[in-house]
């Protein structure tokens, strides 16, 4: 069984202590946390991959440090809290890991934030989406 990095898990365990509708306010709050992006991205946003798995124009870029340290940065609309609030998550509880803590994540982490019956199965989707393609920013920018 993997273990969730403690950023992720405590996360996890928050959203898990709360009813469902209380998980939903609290992606609501997550998505006004979602770290802006640092300028040398706002001046250059091709630098910045779209997830295509989201309805609403997500776009991501993940950094590795030469010691294996992950930054990861995103952006996403106010107008689409629950994905942006998804994408905040992920910004802060993989951003500061190593990068085989990050690739070690669980793909099923967005299923265990217990909001499969108050989030559609589509934004659910997306989050996948948004952690794969973290994943494999991490794993190429880690193999270079």
């Amino acid at each position: 069984m993997t273990v969730l990095p403690a950023a992720l898990a405590e996360i996890r365990d928050d959203f898990l202590s709360f009813s469902e509708k209380d998980r939903l306010q609290l992606l609501l709050e997550f998505s006004n946390e979602l770290p802006a992006l640092p300028e040398r991205y706002r001046e250059h946003p091709e630098l910045l991959e779209r997830v295509e798995e989201c309805q609403s124009p997500v776009y991501l870029f993940v950094e590795v440090s030469p010691e294996g340290r992950v930054d990861v940065h995103a952006t996403a609309p106010a107008e689409a809290p629950t994905t942006r609030g998804f994408a905040s998550i992920l910004a802060q509880g993989l951003s500061g890991l190593d990068s085989a803590a990050v690739l070690a994540v669980p793909d099923d982490f967005p299923l265990q934030l217990g909001l499969t019956a108050a989030v559609s199965p589509l934004r659910l989707n997306g989050m996948s989406g948004m952690l794969w393609r973290i994943k494999r920013q991490v794993g190429e920018k880690s193999a270079a």
